[in-house]
């Protein structure tokens, strides 16, 4: 299988949190290589600024009225390579967590809307406290940073005391690591080198501490299907074709006949790449082949 053909697999196949670090990624290269051609065309790279500007949020509400689709885009862009890298590791990190302990269909929801109040309350900092008028009319947003830390402030919300591993300091639990991630946020903001990233953060946690405290007290609630495709929720969702109806214990029998049916269908899927090649196969059978590579084993 080629790479090309195994990053489309895997973001076809993948979980919404695999597509949301693709799609980070993706964007990041697109605008380099936008760089790219600008130098060697006109030996000129600055020109890109134009370009992150027009997909970033101004600090000024007048700007964004006139470019109202950056309340969306900035949440996808990086231009710097290490703001990229540790974007995509936090939420890496964190979305894993948020997948484990509550759930996969409200990860791109909360995405978006954390993403959208670290937004507001960027321009309402900007444009309501005095010390910040100097940058109100020049500062632009971009980053992933609001959404992650949301992720990471609702799922620490939500399971307070779930207990994670960190490299040199051993067993922490949740939210002891919001707590300092929030506490970092907060001292941070004289240092005004990121000033607007740090209120943004602060504001895409108060969103997730809000949404996990009301999943700990009432439950997850569902989304709508309509909403869903509204939303282009349904976008980043895996696509099935199996239609659940009812649960029940598979006897010994059934297990042991099922296991022997993949095995035969695996078996079939590699003859078929032996002779014909990986091409050759339709998209059931590649989903078939992709999921049992992510076990790393045939049953």
């Amino acid at each position: 299988m080629s790479i090309p053909q195994e990053i489309k697999d895997s973001f076809r196949y993948g979980s919404i949190l695999t597509k949301l670090i693709y799609v980070n990624i993706a964007v990041f290269l697109l605008f380099r290589f936008i760089q790219l051609f600008m130098v060697l065309a006109t030996g000129d790279g600055g020109a890109i600024q134009s370009w992150l500007y027009f997909f970033s949020v101004p600090s000024d509400p007048t700007q964004l009225i006139k470019q109202p689709w950056s309340a969306f885009t900035y949440m996808f862009l990086h231009f710097d390579f290490l703001h990229l890298l540790f974007n995509t590791l936090y939420l890496y990190w964190f979305g894993r967590l948020f997948l484990q302990l509550i759930d996969s269909r409200w990860m791109l929801r909360l995405y978006l809307m954390e993403g959208l109040a670290g937004a507001v309350l960027y321009i309402l900092a900007f444009n309501l406290i005095p010390g910040f008028f100097i940058f109100s009319k020049t500062s632009i947003l971009l980053g992933a940073s609001a959404s992650v830390m949301a992720i990471l402030f609702s799922v620490s919300a939500y399971r307070p005391n779930f207990t994670v591993q960190l490299l040199f300091i051993g067993e922490v639990k949740l939210k002891y690591v919001a707590l300092v991630a929030f506490l970092i946020d907060i001292i941070s903001i004289p240092t005004l080198n990121n000033t607007g990233g740090h209120l943004a953060h602060i504001g895409g946690a108060l969103i997730g501490l809000y949404y996990g405290w009301s999943w700990a007290s009432k439950g997850l609630p569902n989304i709508p299907e309509k909403e869903k495709k509204k939303t282009g929720f349904s976008w980043f969702q895996k696509k099935s074709n199996l239609k659940v109806t009812h649960k029940r214990s598979l006897t010994d029998l059934e297990y042991n006949t099922i296991k022997v049916q993949r095995q035969k269908e695996m078996d079939r899927i590699l003859e078929k790449i032996k002779h014909s090649g990986y091409d050759s196969l339709s998209a059931s059978e590649k989903k078939t082949l992709f999921d049992a590579s992510k076990d790393q084993k045939i049953e």
